[in-house]
Formats: C-alpha cells, structure tokens, sequence
C-alpha cells in the first residue's frame, strides 16, 4: 500500500511494530501515578493556576444500559435511571470545590462528557448538568462542546435538546457495522439507525460529527471490517477514531463473556488496519495520527497541516496546550505539572464529596525530567518534528547529549523510514506518522521493558 507514505506498508514493518504501548494522551501515563498524590497537592495545584488562562473540562457519566463485551471504560450497568440523580448532585459538589479552589469562575474553552454512555442522562438531567457547568464556570463563546452519543439511547429529538444546550460536536459510539459481530460483542445498532441519526444531527446544524470503530473484535475479518469502512465513508463523518481491540480478560472483567477463538488472528488484524487505512484515504480523509482520519477542511486536519495539534485526554484537539480539570468517578485531572485522579468507584466518590473533600485517589508531581520527556513525547505525537532548539531554550539542555541513548535506539527506525535524524531535529515520515507511538516509546523513561508494557493495547 502506497497511500500518501514513503514506501509501502509491508506486513514485515507491520508485524514488527506489532507491540503493546501507551497511547500517550499524558506523560507519564496514568498507570505510574502513585496514593501519595491526594487531595491536599491537588487543591494547591488548583489554587495556584487561578482562573486567568481558559480551562478544558472533562465530565465522567459512569451509566450504561447495558454492557458491550469489548468495554474497558469505568461504567456501571443499570436500568435504574433513578441513580443518575444522587451522582448528579455529587457532581455539583465536586463542581463548588473545583471553582472555590481556583477562586471563581474560570473560563472554558473546551467541554467534553464522556463515559459511560453520557446520554443515559434525560433531556431533564442533561439540562441540569449543563446549566451547574455554566452557574460555576465561564463557558467562552465558540467553546467546542461535544458528548458521546451511543445511538441506541437518541433520537433526532433528543439531538435536538442536545443542540439547544450548546452541544456543537457529537461523537458516535458505532465499532463494526456487521450484524454479526454487533450481536458477539452485545453492541446491536443497525446502519440504518445511525445514518438517520447523523443525517438529523447535520440538519440541526452540529459542526462537527465524529464516528468510533474498533477493528480486532470477534467474527470480525478484513472482507468485512472493509464493508464497514466502505459504509461509514458513505455517511461521511467529519471524524473517525479507529481503534485497536486489546483482548485483556484478567483486567477487564466484561471481556470473559468474548469467545477468544472468534477473535481474528494477528494477520487479520493488521490486514484490517491497512486496508482501513488505504480505503480512507483513497476517500479523501487526512490521517491526522495514530488511529484518527479527518476531513481535510475539518479543524483538526487544518490544525495538523498547521504545526498546531494538541494532544490530551481526549485525544487530538486543535485546543491550545490548557489545563483539565476532570469531573466524575475515574476523572483525570492535569493542572501544571501535576496529574490527578479521582476515586474509580461510585462508592469512594461519593463519600469524599459528602464530606466535602475533592475525591482524589491518586496523582503524580512531574519530575523536570518528566516535564522534557513529555515535550518531546508531544511534540512527536503532534507535529511530527522535534526541534532540538525549541526544547534546548525551553529546558536548558543539550538534546543529543541528553538523549543519547534514545538516539541510538532511533537508528533501526530510520533505517526502517520512519523518521530522519537531522543535525537539529528528529523528523518522522509520511510513512512514521503509521507507527509514532513506536517513535514516542524510545523517549518514554518507563516503557523500556517488556513487563512494562503489558497493561497497554497494541499499537496498531
């Protein structure tokens, strides 16, 4: 596959990079956060931003109607819509500490709910929501405010209220348009229903549509996981985040109820990832980086053939490198240089907040040496290029000789084509954009052993 790369594609490169890794949405990744980071250090870190710079917030809605076999997200499965209204006012707690902390209300330029499935909210409760975020914080004009929707849970009325509240970006839940492989994974959503839906959620004027797929899952083949693709080209979404199932049953307690033998050999798989890859860019999409494809008049394209990207919890945003605060039980917040995250069950969450205490369960102070790995790291995610000056300047160091171990480590992958070592700066290819999560490992201080990367997916 030739595509818009140096060179092809092979299956040897492919099988090669076939490794787990992290994702790098935050360096250090979450799983070296430590108990001794709670509530107290994440309180300062709060006071000490203040509310002058914009603020992007990130608000966990743990509910689900029912469970999707692949899932690896914090949620609770439940009928009882009844419990969403104790968690609400948790959060409205949680909400009056965050905005005393930082002395006001500060202001917003990027909302994200996620979950969970957010929209097992009513249209009663999501209102509710909305109007404690903007009674504490300053929602700015031509914020990007975006929810996922799992389609089975809305309607065009309910994208409608959505819209009202301020939504302007949606983000469908689909993974695999195949009636079998939707019913092995408990998923069942017909394409008919979610063209119906996109095609409502563009009348009422959303700006920007984003569709999720998972490639790996049981049943699934590269005939038709491409039938997938092909479908949701022709609804054309703005976005498209493709990502790769990691079948860990021992982590993730819903996956034992996958028949590991339905699962599609490695081969399979990569042969999927790259007849994905070549289809949606002979239908016009630009692949922004590791697993997402965009429109190239979308802003996250523009922002990538800009040198603008950012990345973070959510993954690639054209939002300005800001602080997050994240709201709900398993949120990840990063204010400075600090990360923190609240307690992962309802249980834990709740009590901290009647007791009136941020429900932080454990966090992370970044090292200096922490801080420069991650602007290399985000640099290389993001732009592509690692300017050795920009990073000198900034850091007061000299690259090659601070990194001169992860110099060496650089060589096989360009010689592989995936990046171009230059007197001043570490350029990836067309063809390295495909495998930068391989090219951000070699600067990453705690991923250099196998036994460290176990509890990530793979990288392709």
């Amino acid at each position: 596959m030739t595509a818009v790369t140096d060179r092809p594609i092979d299956a040897d490169l492919l099988r090669r990079h076939d490794v787990a890794g992290p994702r790098y949405t935050s360096y250090p990744t979450a799983d070296r956060f430590v108990e001794a980071h709670q509530a107290p250090q994440h309180l300062q870190a709060l006071r000490q931003r203040g509310t002058v710079q914009p603020l992007s917030i990130y608000v966990h809605i743990p509910f689900c109607e029912q469970l999707c076999y692949y899932c690896a997200c914090n949620k609770i499965i439940t009928k009882h819509h009844e419990r969403a209204q104790p968690y609400l006012a948790s959060l409205e707690v949680e909400m009056d500490l965050v905005a005393e902390a930082v002395g006001g209300p500060a202001p917003v330029s990027q909302l994200h709910l996620g979950g969970g499935s957010p929209t097992f909210l009513s249209d009663a409760e999501l209102t509710a929501l909305m109007d404690a975020l903007r009674k504490r914080f300053k929602l700015l004009p031509g914020a990007e405010l975006s929810i996922e929707v799992d389609p089975r849970t809305v309607d065009a009325a309910r994208l409608a209220h959505l819209r009202t509240l301020g939504f302007n970006r949606l983000s469908f839940g689909v993974q695999d348009f195949d009636p079998a492989v939707q019913k092995a994974v408990h998923r069942v959503q017909p394409l008919e229903s979610v063209a119906a839906l996109m095609r409502a959620a563009r009348d009422l004027g959303f700006a920007s549509i984003s569709v999720d797929l998972i490639y790996g899952l049981p049943l699934q083949t590269p005939t038709s996981f491409a039938r997938t693709i092909a479908q949701v080209a022709e609804l054309r979404p703005d976005r498209i985040a493709m990502y790769a199932y990691a079948h860990l049953p021992q982590r993730f307690k819903p996956q034992r109820r996958i028949v590991a033998e339905l699962l599609p050999p490695a081969g399979d798989k990569l042969g999927m990832l790259s007849g994905a890859i070549s289809a949606l860019l002979g239908e016009g999409y630009t692949y922004i980086g590791m697993d997402h494809f965009a429109l190239p008049d979308d802003p996250l394209a523009v922002a990538k053939r800009q040198g603008l990207l950012h990345r973070n919890f959510q993954g690639y945003s054209t939002q300005p490198d800001c602080d997050l605060v994240g709201l709900g039980v398993s949120a990840i917040s990063r204010i400075g240089a600090t990360y923190a995250q609240n307690a992962k069950t309802l249980l834990e969450y709740d009590d901290a907040l009647r007791q009136r205490q941020l429900p932080i369960q454990r966090g992370l102070a970044l090292t200096r040496d922490d801080l420069l790995r991650r602007a290399v790291i985000m640099a290389l995610m993001c732009q592509g290029r690692l300017e050795f000056e920009s990073i000198a300047a900034s850091y007061l160091v000299d690259v090659p000789r601070y990194f001169a171990a992860e110099m060496e480590r650089l060589v096989p992958l360009e010689q592989q084509g995936l990046v171009v070592i230059e007197p001043d700066a570490i350029q990836l290819t067309p063809l390295g954009w495909y495998f930068v999560r391989a090219v951000a490992m070699v600067f990453d201080r705690y991923c250099q052993t196998d036994a460290s990367r176990e509890r990530f997916s793979k990288i392709l």
